[in-house]
């Protein structure tokens, strides 16, 4: 069988079959181009559009919940409806010990405040923050460094600033690190400049000081704006997103059915949504590019039988000269082949050319909507088996045509 495939006569007779009426072979071709090209073109798009969302949310651990305070919706325990529910650094401890499950527990506080520099200002917001804030939301530092535990320790007024910042308050090439700013008419020492993100949950961060010495500077008390929950991994975050709002509403003495009290964004949850819809999106993709290839591999298979009922009288001739069934069957399955296989190649061809195009325009710059766009090579050969085996099948089909006609009827067609 391997020994027919490279001997001249063979790929001859392709070549005679399929150059005998170019147009209708051209036509025959264009159906697994298209559903070659429309595979690759649509996996890669949908690769793009992982790659975005991955360079997105890169920066946050995804099993992540945000919880805050609000204000009650029922009476409990001598308390009336409305009553304003503000979170507590002793709340911190009382989740990391009592809520299976977590990972890191970071509070966060945030307020406006006007930052001067020389004659330059603005109005930016200010966070305050702990170090863990780096595991949780990474932190892409141009210049300097982010928060450490001995800033919190010793309340330093120390501020790490946005890239923003950094252009409106500062000349262009200017070293910031180690100048004044001034917030809330106290100096704070720049120790780093971080690059703006492109996802932000809530306001944008613009400046990061120690949470400890925000309390102090807004005179916050044991105060928290806000809660950020990690995750471990084989923790379902949902849960415990549930059972840290159980404990807070058991803390602060609210009923255990009040859902407003506690506000919350599972940032893990969203997540598995478009994580969700992402796969949705390539398992499509495959039905799609697979459907059409199938039609257009039957409609190989169709000329295919055209072809056979036109050379009804050259097979007759074959077989009377001792050509067998099988290699009958053989050459116009190699044919069946031949033409999938080129149709195939010519479709990943321009779909490659197609991805090109597509991150050209669409996957430049940091607001780029798909990134590498592309295929991976194991893709492209998985799609080539499929053309091999389809069109094998296909062939088989007027393969068992040509050999069904006896010679001596076949010769007498005209």
């Amino acid at each position: 069988m391997i020994k027919f495939l490279f001997q001249r006569d063979t790929w001859q007779e392709v070549y005679d079959s399929v150059t005998k009426n170019k147009l209708r072979t051209a036509i025959t071709m264009i159906g697994v181009w298209w559903g070659i090209l429309l595979l690759i073109a649509l996996l890669g798009a949908a690769r793009g559009m992982e790659n975005s969302f991955n360079r997105l949310f890169g920066d946050f651990a995804t099993n992540s919940v945000f919880v805050w305070g609000q204000s009650t919706s029922m009476p409990f325990k001598g308390f009336q409806e409305g009553k304003r529910v503000r979170l507590k650094m002793g709340h911190v401890n009382k989740i990391k010990d009592n809520v299976e499950g977590v990972e890191f527990v970071v509070p966060r506080n945030r307020n406006q405040g006007l930052v001067v520099r020389n004659f330059l200002s603005g109005t930016y917001g200010i966070d305050g923050d702990y170090p863990l804030l780096d595991k949780v939301q990474k932190k892409k530092m141009i210049k300097g460094r982010f928060i450490n535990q001995n800033d919190i320790n010793d309340k330093k007024k120390v501020a790490v600033i946005s890239e923003d910042i950094y252009k409106q308050l500062f000349e262009k090439d200017e070293n910031p690190i180690g100048a004044n700013i001034q917030m809330n008419s106290i100096n704070f020492i720049v120790i780093g400049v971080f690059q703006n993100g492109n996802v932000n949950m809530g306001p944008s961060s613009d400046i990061h000081i120690p949470f400890s010495t925000f309390q102090q500077l807004y005179n916050q008390g044991d105060k928290i704006g806000w809660i950020v929950i990690t995750g471990k991994s084989e923790y379902n975050i949902k849960q415990i997103e549930e059972d840290t709002k159980l404990l807070l509403r058991n803390l602060n003495k609210i009923h255990p059915r009040d859902k407003r009290a506690f506000g919350s964004f599972n940032l893990g949850k969203e997540f598995k949504k478009i994580t969700g819809f992402l796969t949705g999106m390539q398992f499509l993709t495959w039905f799609v590019g697979i459907a059409t290839l199938i039609a257009g591999v039957f409609a190989i298979g169709n000329i295919l039988l055209i072809t056979v009922k036109e050379r009804t009288k050259e097979i007759g001739v074959r077989r009377a000269l001792g050509a067998t069934p099988f290699e009958i069957k053989r050459q116009i399955v190699v044919e069946a082949v031949f033409l999938t296989m080129t149709s195939g190649l010519l479709g990943i061809i321009s779909g490659g050319w197609i991805l090109i195009v597509i991150d050209r325009v669409w996957g430049q710059g940091d607001d780029a909507t798909l990134v590498n766009a592309s295929v991976s090579i194991s893709v492209i050969f998985v799609a080539l088996i499929i053309l091999v085996i389809l069109g094998t099948l296909i062939g088989l089909i007027p393969a068992f045509k040509a050999t069904s006609i006896k010679p001596i009827e076949a010769l007498r067609e005209e």
